[in-house]
């Protein structure tokens, strides 16, 4: 389990900046590191427990990058077209093995090896023959110009054995699947999922499908939020809808927290009277901030209960999606041992808005190509943090700086994508 202080913020008073609150994170929470090893083609989207080092050189010989004649260079006429002889040929898996010589040429296909004094390959399609009956090759003729080392591929170009090709902590995707196989690799030591437990709150909750009572409403919160956990590589545990009654809830934590590494709550984050997710909680443990800066989303908690992480979010469906993707998702990579920090990109902004000073914000999104190649976003005309289908019509979230008070069209602002990769 994960490791959190045990001191907390006083919960009235000035709101948490941000990058305040990300700073915290990474002062408190350490990586949760239970490597074991699993077969190479099951990695994805796992994170590296160690370096992984080749144990192959890959080519692991000179070979060619196409088809044609293998050649010496300085057997080639600098001002006049060459004719040479050719001895033989070599495919991929069949070499020539005779002894090459001098002012010969070897019909040569991709991936083969190249023989031995030969350094440079002429494409066939660039090059005159002569065929016997049989269609055996008998002689090329190269045209001047082609430079020495040509279509040829070095060995260990790609890959030297003993060279690190991953590094621990990355975040496995299909290209580097191919490089573990590449490098040797038929098994590799990668962290465990993440254990969290997800449970929602609130007595205006039923599940979809469920017949409707007056004020009630369907729990959207925690589908969606259980689909990013498994996106993100956790293995859930699915805690359902809990009342709003202090004993339900504090027995809820108490006993995920016996074998979770996390505890992933929304709704009940507020002040109110009905709003017990914060009192569970500091009995059960304690909390480090629960107030932040930023819009949408500002009741939410990041504390422990037990020795278990918890997160609580806010209740109002676009705040915790939000949320999620702006803290949750990012500390959730960073306890797999990879990075806190978001991938993001800059766009152009194609609308007007203002905004107070001090806070953070996200506005949902959605990308349009300019006429000159880069990205317009757009925002949704409807800001509600209950509006859930402004998340479905967007693409990502612009954020906005605490010390920005007005976005007009043209500005640059930082984009994170709903598909993001971290790394």
């Amino acid at each position: 389990m994960a490791q959190l202080s045990d001191d907390c913020f006083a919960f009235d008073g000035p709101l948490m900046p941000f990058d305040e609150a990300l700073e915290e994170l990474r002062k408190r929470l350490q990586p949760i590191i239970r490597p074991e090893n699993i077969p190479t083609q099951f990695g994805l989207d796992r994170f590296l427990a160690s370096n992984v080092i080749s144990t192959e050189t890959v080519p692991p010989a000179d070979n060619s990058a196409v088809d044609g004649f293998a050649i010496h260079f300085d057997d080639l006429y600098s001002d006049q077209p060459t004719t040479l002889p050719v001895i033989g040929r070599a495919a991929a898996g069949h070499p020539f093995t005779k002894e090459f010589t001098r002012g010969s040429a070897v019909q040569i296909f991709t991936g083969a090896i190249m023989p031995s004094n030969t350094d440079t390959v002429m494409m066939s399609e660039d090059c005159q023959t002569v065929e016997n009956k049989a269609g055996d090759v008998l002689t090329v003729t190269i045209a001047p110009g082609i430079k020495r080392g040509a279509n040829s591929r070095r060995a260990g170009e790609d890959i030297s054995s003993g060279q690190i090709v991953l590094r621990k902590g990355h975040r496995l995707r299909p290209q580097d699947i191919g490089m573990l196989a590449a490098a040797g690799y038929k098994t590799v030591a990668v962290n465990k999922p993440l254990k969290v437990a997800l449970l929602s709150t609130g007595d205006e909750l039923r599940e979809p499908g469920v017949s409707a009572s007056p004020g009630t409403i369907c729990d959207s919160n925690r589908h969606a939020l259980r689909s990013f956990l498994e996106a993100s590589g956790c293995v859930v545990t699915d805690l359902g809808i809990q009342k709003d009654d202090l004993g339900e809830i504090s027995g809820a934590l108490h006993k995920a927290a016996a074998n979770h590494d996390l505890i992933l709550s929304s709704g009940g984050m507020s002040i109110g009277k009905e709003d017990h997710v914060k009192s569970a909680v500091e009995d059960l443990g304690s909390l480090f901030f629960w107030r932040l800066a930023i819009k949408p989303g500002r009741p939410i908690a990041f504390g422990q209960v037990k020795d278990c992480i918890f997160v609580g979010l806010p209740g109002n469906p676009a705040a915790a999606i939000v949320t999620f993707l702006t803290l949750v998702r990012p500390l959730l990579y960073h306890l797999k041992g990879g990075q806190l920090n978001a991938f993001r990109f800059n766009v152009s902004a194609d609308f007007h808005h203002k905004k107070k000073p001090g806070r953070r914000e996200w506005l949902r999104a959605s990308l349009h190509q300019s006429e000159n190649g880069g990205f317009n976003a757009r925002k949704f005309s409807r800001e509600g943090a209950g509006i859930l289908s402004s998340l479905v019509e967007a693409d990502g979230l612009v954020e906005i700086a605490e010390d920005v008070l007005a976005i007009a069209p043209g500005d640059q602002l930082q984009f994170l994508p709903f598909s993001e990769a971290l790394k």
